[in-house]
């Protein structure tokens, strides 16, 4: 149950990170509305509360996280953005989360 509870809370983090970046990339670069700011805004505050809810010391917590951003930013570069993964893509994304793994278990 505890690996399912902290698997979750790194998915939801990440998505919380993703969308409060993306927004504001919508906006500056995309010629999006500038309310955009605030829903990011909203979802970098979820994502600092996140973090805080991992069991682990906050050190282990954002090393480990950097390689749950590695994998999400790669998921959303495919799903979002569309872009076709090399292989190289997911190697690196997939290496990232046996870091993140090994981190977490320390």
């Amino acid at each position: 149950m505890f690996i399912l509870k902290t698997t979750a809370l790194f998915g939801l983090t990440g998505l919380a990170e993703i969308v409060g970046c993306y927004l504001p990339h919508l906006w500056l670069r995309k010629g999006g509305p500038a309310w955009l700011v605030l829903p990011a805004a909203a979802s970098l505050a979820l994502f600092a509360w996140l973090l805080s809810l991992h069991p682990a010391t906050s050190g282990r917590i954002c090393a480990a996280y950097g390689g749950v951003y590695v994998a999400a930013g790669s998921a959303g570069l495919r799903f979002v953005d569309g872009v076709k993964l090399s292989p190289q893509d997911r190697l690196g994304a997939g290496l990232s989360i046996l870091a993140m793994a090994i981190i977490a278990s320390g």
